[in-house]
């Protein structure tokens, strides 16, 4: 009886330690949603739930809330990116030009990955969210500097 009685504030003592999880952990309605950055065509929205996307190092975990028809021109990254849809559909083409007819169409739950340089674009079929994560920082090379919003003004 009381080695099972140690046991059980031990258990309670371990728990007690671990750090809370609203620290580390989300549910959806404790996401934060912002505006995109400025690099990312308007109309979406973006939740940080892990790292600094754009610092000089580290991991990050970011979620993209895009409505329908959103899209964003072909592009490519620096760094691998890793994409979890996690709700509606996600179409993705691959390579310079906007293209829908060779569009593919990744629906929730798929994950791909994306190695550097590889160019591509997408779109959202019906409200989409998908979650990405990676090493920072974050960057998008437009494969047409005029598809850059960044650079319209």
């Amino acid at each position: 009886m009381k080695n099972l009685f140690f046991l059980a504030l031990l258990c309670v003592a371990l728990l007690a330690a671990l750090p809370a999880a609203s620290q580390n952990a989300f549910t959806p309605d404790q996401i934060k949603w912002g505006a995109v950055p400025p690099f990312i065509p308007a109309g979406a929205q973006l939740a940080v739930l892990e790292g600094d996307p754009m610092a000089a190092s580290g991991d990050y975990t970011i979620r993209l809330k895009m409505p329908d028809g959103y899209r964003i021109p072909p592009h490519w990254h620096p760094k691998r990116e890793n994409v979890t849809v996690i709700s509606g559909t996600l179409k993705v083409g691959m390579g310079d030009s906007f293209d829908t007819a060779k569009m593919m169409g990744f629906p929730a739950g798929s994950f791909a990955y994306l190695d550097p340089s590889m160019h591509h674009y997408a779109m959202a079929s019906g409200d989409t969210v998908v979650q990405i994560h990676g090493m920072s920082p974050v960057e998008f090379v437009y494969v047409n500097p005029s598809d850059d919003p960044s650079k319209k003004k």
